[in-house]
């Protein structure tokens, strides 16, 4: 006996074709002498078109293959659409394509593949028909939550708010030989774990590291104490380092500062990279409760700083990094380390950069 194969292929929205004046994404394909073929990859690789006049509010003479990339992913306006013979024109000319578009699209698509990737995994996973699954969970979760992804960040905590109003019909055989019509449950109890344990795994929001670099740097004649890393202090729950203070109230005064802008699920570190290059660095939840709380940390590092003639400079404004941002950095900076090893060891006071050392 052979098992039928799930058919794993299909759109992510409900309409089978997109509305004229939307924004698409799409993968250019292939290009002829005047027209160049994309596909749209939220309608199932659905194949569209786009005239060389769209390609450029310019007349330009120069080759299609100059206009656009094959392969190259981007945000595109629909034309028009001919639903009974599946045509669908587009243009990527300016002023056809907003910056307004483009960021909208990009938004759309990315909340759109993730839901995608999930559905399709689960009907993998359980050897279900895709398409069903989308039938049964997937667009009715769009028509009441606006897009499914939404409904899935509900589903992280409260699965059976989210599910348990999502119903089908199937038709049965009854008592007397005719057919009825009953409506069930659409999630079984196994689509269901299946469903949770995957959004659970892929949608658990993690804390992100925010990150800002600055310099420091102290001109008075006893600057050179003013700029000093000594142990950490302990302030709550979170481990603070600060630069070293040769009077005991200045050391206070940014103690108190910090502590006002750190907290428990926001804590806040500063170390010494380079001199007179720090890193601040703090983990949370909240983006941009991260990046405030690392801009106050700046300002009472300023303030500080500034009491006693000295400067900082913002190199790099807090924002959020990726891991593989941050492992760079670090490779970046152990470079640097060995650099000025073999520096010490292999040419004296010469400095390499050509500089005097």
């Amino acid at each position: 006996m052979t098992t039928k194969t799930p058919n794993l292929e299909c759109r992510m929205y409900e309409a089978k074709y997109p509305e004229v004046d939307m924004a698409v994404m799409i993968q250019a394909k292939s290009t002829a002498d005047e027209v160049a073929y994309v596909s749209l990859l939220e309608y199932n690789n659905t194949e569209g078109m786009i005239q060389k006049t769209e390609l450029s509010r310019r007349f330009i003479r120069r080759s299609i293959n100059s206009l656009i990339k094959v392969g190259k992913i981007e945000p595109l306006i629909v034309l028009s659409v001919d639903k009974e013979r599946g045509y669908i024109n587009l243009t990527k000319r300016k002023g056809k394509v907003t910056e307004e578009d483009i960021q909208t699209c990009e938004e759309r698509y990315n909340k759109s593949k993730l839901v995608h990737s999930i559905m399709r995994h689960v009907a993998e996973t359980l050897s279900l028909d895709l398409e069903d699954l989308y039938v049964n969970i997937g667009w009715p979760l769009y028509r009441k939550y606006g897009h499914a992804f939404e409904a899935f960040k509900v589903l992280v905590t409260d699965p059976d708010s989210v599910l348990g109003s999502l119903t089908r019909e199937i038709k049965e055989v009854g008592p007397d030989g005719q057919e009825v019509t009953k409506v069930v449950p659409a999630v079984t109890q196994q689509v269901k774990e299946a469903l949770v344990k995957h959004i659970r795994r892929r949608m658990t929001q993690q804390p992100m590291k925010i990150r800002a670099y600055i310099e420091l740097t102290c001109f008075h004649l006893d600057g050179v104490v003013h700029i000093k890393v000594v142990k950490p202090v302990l302030i709550g729950s979170s481990i603070i380092s600060f630069f070293f203070s040769h009077t005991c109230l200045l050391f206070q005064e940014a103690m108190r500062k910090a502590e006002a802008a750190g907290n428990d699920d926001c804590p806040v570190k500063i170390k010494l990279v380079a001199s007179p290059l720090y890193v601040l660095t703090t983990h949370t939840l909240d983006k941009d409760q991260g990046i405030k709380i690392l801009d106050e940390a700046i300002v009472a590092c300023t303030e500080t700083i500034k009491e006693h003639g000295g400067k900082l400079v913002v190199k790099e404004a807090p924002r959020a990094v990726s891991e593989r941002d941050d492992n760079l950095d670090n490779e970046e900076i152990s470079g640097d380390e060995e650099s000025e090893e073999e520096e010490d060891t292999g040419m004296g006071d010469v400095d390499i950069n050509g500089g005097a050392a």
